[in-house]
């Protein structure tokens, strides 16, 4: 069952988490720079140390992987208007409410694809997860997904790539930024799909996946324990009759770009919040206008 504190970093208790994560600072070598350094603060490489169960060495052994990634990637400078058309069908879109633990929100839909071009996809999706962290409330580190299947079928599925390289992204370079993930009401086409899915996914990520059944009670109930029902929208069971507003949508994520290139230029200032230091982050949340209310 998944663990429901806020709170990611339990296995290592005590005076030894503080221990560690200083000496994973250690052994990076050099001092870091730039945004490197805003990027590997002590939340952060406590979010290492947890995706490797405190390893020091296996935890550099990622970070540095994931700090090679960013620098090529540049994940902090993509801008909404470069991969807007990937968000027209609004298959891909941060909420406008938080889950009961307060948590930033990302409603995905794999029915309402609509570009073919992989590496702007993950474009895309890689924005959203800069934008939901940029959005945390500042006693928050993580996100929570809602994933709707209404529409999905086996001619406009996720390919396989796409569902590796998705995994591979947010396992590896977005390490315990992830509390739960709503897989609902998927088609039984979806069993074969999930089936190789499934082996891309280390177990504690595996943990966090929920699957849930309009008709099985107990994974509705377990769905109502993450989210207020009067939030959710219709098609994921909810009572909101919500409509995504793609032009609005837009509206927002250019404001939250100038807040994004604000909080990423070197400012003197690195007062840590939700796992990153201040240029990162909003310093508080705003409410999301779409999608809105029909």
């Amino acid at each position: 069952m998944f663990r429901r504190k806020s709170h990611p970093h339990s296995e290592q208790e005590g005076e030894d988490q503080p221990h560690k994560v200083k000496e994973l600072r250690t052994s990076l070598g050099a001092p870091l720079s730039g945004r490197d350094l805003q990027y590997c603060n002590d939340a952060c490489l406590r979010r290492y140390l947890e995706a490797r169960n405190w390893n020091v060495e296996k935890s550099k052994k990622m970070l540095e992987e994931t700090l090679k990634w960013r620098s090529t990637f540049k994940p902090e400078e993509i801008r909404w208007h470069e991969v807007a058309i990937e968000g027209e069908t609004g298959k891909a879109y941060r909420a406008n409410f938080h889950d009961r633990h307060g948590r930033t929100v990302l409603i995905l839909r794999p029915g309402m694809q609509n570009t073919t071009a992989l590496d702007n996809q993950m474009r895309h999706l890689v924005y959203l997860i800069e934008n939901a962290i940029l959005n945390l409330p500042q006693d928050q580190e993580q996100m929570s997904w809602l994933i709707d299947f209404t529409g999905w079928s086996l001619t406009n599925n996720v390919p396989i790539k796409s569902a590796r390289e998705t995994v591979n992204i947010l396992q590896n370079h977005y390490p315990e930024r992830l509390a739960v993930a709503f897989l609902y009401n998927p088609p039984r086409i979806f069993e074969a799909f999930w089936k190789i899915v499934k082996y891309f996914l280390d177990p504690k990520t595996m943990q966090k996946v929920k699957f849930v059944y309009p008709k099985n009670k107990d994974s509705v109930e377990l769905m109502k324990s993450y989210f207020d029902m009067d939030n959710l929208p219709t098609e994921l069971g909810g009572k909101a009759n919500l409509k995504y507003d793609h032009e609005e949508f837009s509206r927002q994520m250019a404001q939250d770009d100038v807040k994004a290139a604000k909080f990423w230029s070197f400012d003197k200032h690195h007062t840590e919040t939700n796992g990153y230091s201040a240029p990162e982050v909003a310093p508080k949340t705003e409410c999301l206008a779409p999608p809105v209310k029909v």
